[in-house]
């Protein structure tokens, strides 16, 4: 069976299963909080008219939730360093997309001090990082509605694996560092948190005076906050997942400015890092200016970067604003976070096996950024890493199906965009220029999967593709060069 056919066969089966209500289970975990609260167990999703307690996904069963799309969030979050407390106040604007008499959000710790959906009082339980909501009234499929949550406590970031490190909302000595891949959205905020479903955002952040709040977007406003301290307003008008949203705080020299093409550039550091501002600033401009002239046009209305006094180790491409963990970053990290902004930020993955369509694209493009720049060609980075002995562990992970519990290894970057430069070859510059720029138009702000891209490449190219996307993304050894 070809590896189209094969996908679509677990595409059935999963819708098959999540109807059926066997994908996904509650997890054991913290009991009902707030006056309004039951504690009526795990979410039964046999139960007719309840959302499932997780998208769909099956490798990562509980992340998201069922029976809704999210259009909206309004996040209004009060942080206090010193403490690391956080009062919040989320108000998500959703659609049913079944009839529903509760549903669930993604929520990690924190206390839940009332729920209400469209103004009424609604009744709530906890289990685990799921969030149980069930309203006064049922809702009809199809019908919009708005949930608002209050909450409060002290953030706890997710601590993964090896290769994942600490992500989700980290506290810091002077604010927080805010990277959430894959799933830690839901240590800061109540939300559908799996890529799956994208929302534009308005963030309102409120922080003690002398500490700067960065957000996704564009800031709206900076004005006094009753008690004390600055309130930071900004907007995200573009469909966001919920993984690339932040709300980072520290002490920060901020420069701002456009790029020559006339993009909106912001560059923030930590004044450790005061050294860097200028050329994070320029070199975010000229690298975003580059990737339009690649890539299209830039599916954003700002650019720029963020670099914090926290050694993660590792960047993360918040959507608007990359971020870099505790280094300077060299302009091929920059170049790497910024073509995210088209390859994972813009297009976004449905499903996270599909993963090297952001990791893969944005290492070539790295790659690209090298042959640009006078470095070694795209070529010649393939002929290195294809070099490796056949026994080095990137041949026997196959990137086009990426694990749950190995996201991001070295084969979904490495692998995954030597995938397209033999995409490259096969089909010729011409061809693959134009692919990369289709691929980014005709879904630009919308969700993608491995068989759409392979499905263009073969109406572009007018060639059968499969023996190639075979080889390269989903047999677990070296393919011929």
């Amino acid at each position: 069976m070809t590896r189209r056919a094969a996908a679509l066969l677990t595409a059935l089966l999963t819708a098959l299963l999540t109807a059926l209500g066997l994908l996904g289970c509650g997890a054991t975990g913290e009991p009902s909080q707030g006056a309004t609260g039951s504690d009526s167990g795990p979410t039964d999703t046999a139960e007719p008219g309840v959302g499932a307690p997780g998208i769909g996904d099956p490798d990562f069963p509980l992340d998201g939730n069922g029976g809704y799309d999210v259009a909206h969030y309004a996040l209004r979050i009060g942080y206090a360093p010193a403490r690391r407390r956080l009062d919040g106040e989320a108000t998500i604007q959703a659609r049913a997309t079944q009839a529903l008499s509760r549903f669930n959000l993604d929520l990690h710790g924190f206390r839940v001090s009332g729920v209400s959906v469209d103004g009424a009082a609604a009744t709530f339980s906890r289990d685990g990082d799921e969030l149980s909501v069930t309203p006064a009234e049922p809702l009809a499929r199809g019908a919009e509605f708005a949930v608002k949550v209050a909450y409060s406590g002290t953030p706890r970031p997710v601590r993964g694996s090896s290769n994942l490190g600490t992500y989700g909302f980290i506290p810091t000595a002077d604010g927080a560092f805010v990277t959430a891949e894959p799933n830690g959205a839901k240590t800061w905020f109540p939300g559908n948190d799996h890529p799956a479903d994208k929302a534009t955002f308005d963030f309102e952040i409120t922080v003690p005076a002398g500490v700067t709040a960065l957000a996704n977007g564009e800031l709206v406003s900076r004005t006094p906050a009753p008690g004390g301290g600055t309130t930071f307003t900004w907007r995200e008008a573009h469909p966001m997942v919920t993984y690339l949203a932040t709300a980072t705080m520290g002490r920060f020299t901020l420069r701002e400015g456009r790029t020559a093409g006339g993009i909106r550039n912001l560059a923030a550091v930590d004044p450790r890092f005061s050294a860097a501002l200028g050329e994070l600033y320029s070199r975010s401009g000229e690298i975003t200016d580059h990737w339009v002239t690649v890539f299209g046009p830039y599916p954003f209305s700002s650019t720029g970067g963020v670099v914090d006094d926290f050694a993660a180790g590792y960047a993360l491409e918040n959507q608007t604003k990359p971020m870099y963990g505790g280094f300077e970053p060299g302009e091929s990290i920059i170049a790497h976070e910024l073509a995210h902004q088209w390859f994972g930020n813009s297009l976004s993955i449905e499903r996270w096996e599909d993963l090297w369509l952001n990791e893969g694209f944005a290492t070539y493009a790295e790659w690209l950024w090298s042959e640009h720049t006078g470095g070694d060609t795209a070529a010649q980075r393939f002929k290195t890493a294809h070099a490796r002995p056949a026994n080095d562990p990137i041949w026997s992970y196959p990137p086009g199906d990426a694990r749950p519990d190995d996201l991001f290894n070295e084969s979904i970057y490495t692998r995954g965009a030597m995938t397209l430069h033999a995409l490259r070859r096969e089909i010729g510059d011409r061809t693959f220029f134009t692919l990369l720029k289709t691929w980014a138009a005709e879904h630009r702000h919308g969700s993608v999967t491995t068989e759409q891209f392979t499905a263009l490449a073969e109406r572009l190219s007018g060639k059968r593709l499969d023996p190639l996307f075979d080889a390269w993304l989903f047999q677990p050894r070296r393919p011929s060069a």
